[in-house]
């Protein structure tokens, strides 16, 4: 999951849950908590498995010159698509790779390029384009102000090592803090971006070849042969509003046979059990894949008949993730000999997935409810994890 998902989305106004209060849009914050974003991604395997399912759905492509062109709505901390760079390298050794990532969090790009130097190394024949722009904007990148508006920075790697690039990524962090920046929005109180950015980062000792696969200011297409959608939104934002400001945009930037892998959570799992022992009524995911693909068939109105729309039976579009723990950890102990850095992941990773509010969380910690909660459906369920749905958008070839 990345930590500002959606984050520069406005507000449908009358875009309420009755179930969840005020506008979920507007009055939730929670993936700008770095320490519950930091501790989910390192104590739960969603990003592994999450890579091996855009892996697996990305085989099914037949690569077009010049390049390989991918999109990732929402990089995070870059693990999910370090992980696919490796997977399309032993694929397409010989391939170049145009790969553009969206992502409005400093400390996210910050760590994405951390894990870059090898993969330049590996697959010299890489432009790699880092961007904060909103999900209309960043495939084509060019936000609504205009081409000039964009702080557009290029940057051609001299190096021939990986330690040289990471020396050259690494210096690039001034240009990071001065320019990468967010301001609250008025209308949905996230973050948005000051000024859209784009960053481009090359070999130059492969410059020749790339030349026709670099981005120009104001001229940029996508045609995207792989678009990554991976917890784009927030789970209780309305579906036609998901349909519209995310999905849609972001099908219209795929190129004749291009496929879109998007996944959200899903529920009905342990990790639900939990945050339904604390708020019984709870039930954050309201938009399944079967409404989600509705809802954004009717937003692409007549030109969705160029598209089909996969939502696949239940065994092929739910999967599983798990926290991890150590052998024998929960299994074969009495419950309360469970540690308690255990239950403290397990209820962060739970009520991070259920996207539950800091004020919500404040109270509900102030017993030991939480935790007795928590150590029951563990001992019960003999662990933790959690089922995420996935669906498919394949653009159809042209005839």
């Amino acid at each position: 999951m990345g930590s500002d998902l959606a984050a520069e989305l406005e507000v449908q106004s009358g875009a309420r849950s009755a179930a969840a209060g005020p506008d979920p849009e507007k009055n939730f914050r929670f993936y700008d908590n770095r320490q519950k974003y930091l501790m989910f991604v390192n104590t739960c395997s969603e990003k592994w498995v999450v890579a091996k399912r855009a892996a697996d759905e990305m085989a099914k492509l037949t690569p077009r010159p010049p390049a390989l062109r991918l999109f990732d709505a929402g990089m995070g901390d870059g693990t999910v698509l370090t992980r696919l760079m490796r997977n399309m390298h032993s694929r397409f050794e010989r391939v170049p790779f145009y790969v553009v990532g969206k992502e409005i969090s400093l400390e996210d790009v910050r760590l994405t390029l951390e894990k870059m130097p090898d993969r330049f190394y590996e697959h010299p024949n890489t432009v790699l384009v880092v961007t904060n722009m909103h999900y209309a904007e960043a495939p084509w990148l060019n936000p609504k102000s205009g081409p000039d508006s964009v702080i557009w920075h290029e940057v051609a790697l001299q190096g021939a090592t990986a330690s040289e690039f990471d020396a050259e990524i690494e210096s690039l962090q001034p240009f990071l803090a001065a320019n990468w920046r967010a301001k609250i929005s008025e209308t949905s109180g996230n973050p948005v971006y000051e000024r859209p950015v784009v960053l481009v980062l090359y070999r130059e000792d492969c410059r020749f070849l790339l030349d026709q696969l670099l981005p120009k200011r104001g001229t940029t297409r996508a045609d995207y042969d792989f678009v990554l959608a991976s917890q784009p939104y927030r789970a209780r934002a309305a579906t036609a509003f998901k349909a519209k400001r995310v999905v849609a945009p972001l099908a219209r930037a795929l190129a004749p046979g291009g496929r879109l892998l998007g996944i959200h959570s899903h529920g009905g799992d342990p990790g639900m059990e939990i945050v339904q022992q604390i708020w019984p009524d709870e039930q954050p995911f309201i938009s399944d894949r079967h409404a989600l693909l509705s809802a954004t068939r009717d937003e692409l109105g007549e030109d969705a008949a160029a598209y089909s729309f996969i939502a696949g039976s239940d065994g092929a579009a739910l999967f599983r993730y798990d926290m991890h723990t150590l052998p024998g950890e929960i299994e074969g102990v009495e419950a309360s000999s469970i540690g308690t850095s255990t239950l403290w992941a397990a209820w962060n990773a739970a009520t991070y997935v259920a996207q539950i509010e800091d004020e919500r969380l404040t109270e509900a910690m102030a017993t030991d409810a939480y935790m007795t909660a928590t150590r029951e459906v563990l001992k019960r369920r003999g662990g933790l994890w959690f089922i995420d749905e996935s669906y498919v958008i394949a653009r159809r070839l042209l005839s």
